[in-house]
């Protein structure tokens, strides 16, 4: 058990083969269920909780603590951490705009949500949420990481750039932890509290 659990690519694997066998033990399953639909909803949970996971360790663990850490140590989490952290942090971002998209159109109600509930009156608060998510999508491939390349280092820039880019990067950031809140009880409340 320990050369699973000390191998990061083998827990993650592991958990998905216990996942599977958690879904085939399930002698109920309806299969007339739209098993895409299912599928879907699953990877989008599962990278949202990536994607949103890291953007609260940035704005609860890492930028408060950061003025903590003695000078010296700072590039163990500038040019370590924080690049590892934004590589699945960006990515998952991607997966969870990707899933959530197909799972809008698995479930029929994609265009509604986009037009925010105009044609059925059913998709507006999924829409708010959809929308609230695209936009934090946006920031993190279009303003967080490529500000955060130049306040990490990882291209060419002048220490005024440097610090511009940091703060402006930790501003989205700052933003899209206030637009995760509204967004996620969006998603949460659309099947259970107000479908």
């Amino acid at each position: 058990m320990s050369s699973i659990l000390t191998s990061l690519p083998k827990a993650v694997i592991a958990g998905f083969l216990l996942t599977v066998v958690v879904f085939l033990i399930n002698q109920n399953y309806d299969w007339a269920i739209d098993f895409w639909q299912f599928l879907f909803r699953y990877l989008h949970v599962l990278s949202s909780i990536m994607w949103i996971g890291l953007l609260w360790y940035f704005n609860f663990v890492q930028i408060p603590n950061m003025p903590n850490i003695p000078d010296e140590q700072k590039p163990a989490v500038s040019k370590v951490i924080a690049p590892a952290a934004l590589f699945w942090f960006r990515w998952g971002a991607m997966a969870t705009i990707i899933t959530g998209l197909i799972l809008a159109m698995l479930s029929g109600y994609l265009v509604d949500a986009i037009l925010l509930g105009t044609q059925t009156g059913e998709g507006l608060i999924i829409g708010i949420g959809m929308w609230l998510g695209a936009i934090m999508w946006f920031n993190v491939w279009f303003v967080i990481w490529p500000n955060q390349k130049k306040a990490l280092g990882l291209v060419e820039a002048d220490a005024d750039t440097k610090a511009a880019a940091a703060r402006t990067a930790m501003l989205f950031s700052r933003t899209n932890t206030l637009l995760s809140i509204p967004m996620l009880f969006c998603m949460v409340a659309q099947q259970n509290f107000m479908g």
